[in-house]
């Protein structure tokens, strides 16, 4: 079930409420988004249309990112992944999805990569979640994403997933 959304690609002006829900979801806070990304770089995946928002009366409530493999090769938790899973061609990153805490169980983080799905023309996709965080690894497998296996990134067991059409 989703509720009231406005779903589309991101634009600049989403930015600041894109910055403002990654924060409280950071480790630093208690949650689970492995890395932190900066207002530029959100600002570059735009432009490439990586980045697919779900706003409720204006404001941002989550976010999905689809970026290549390019885009993330210098981020570790991704080299790591990819050297136990080699990623099939024409394949793209998928996540982080990232939802406010008031939104979650409600089918934004389906809805989000729905988008998303179409706007890469179904290409296959791969991401990972924590081993520890039951209700993304829930949410992953109900989207549709098959499981690839466990990898480890500094001492932390992952679970890589991929998508495909």
């Amino acid at each position: 079930m989703t509720f009231d959304y406005d779903i589309s690609l991101a634009t600049p002006n989403d930015i600041p409420g894109i910055l403002a829900l990654q924060e409280p979801n950071l480790p630093d806070s208690g949650g689970s988004l492995s890395v932190r990304l900066s207002a530029d770089w959100f600002k570059n995946a735009i432009l490439e249309k990586s980045v697919v928002a779900g706003r409720r009366d204006s404001k941002v409530v989550g976010y999905v990112l689809g970026t290549s493999l390019a885009a993330k090769a210098h981020v570790g938790i991704i080299q790591s992944m990819l050297r136990t899973f080699p990623p099939p061609p024409d394949c793209y990153l998928y996540g982080p999805v990232c939802v406010a805490e008031t939104e979650r169980g409600k089918g934004l983080a389906a809805a989000l990569f729905e988008v998303l799905r179409m706007h890469m023309d179904n290409r296959p996709a791969m991401t990972f979640v924590r081993t520890d965080n039951a209700p993304s690894l829930q949410a992953h497998r109900k989207m549709g994403m098959r499981d690839l296996g466990t990898f480890v990134h500094e001492g932390v067991p992952f679970i890589a997933f991929k998508y495909s059409a």
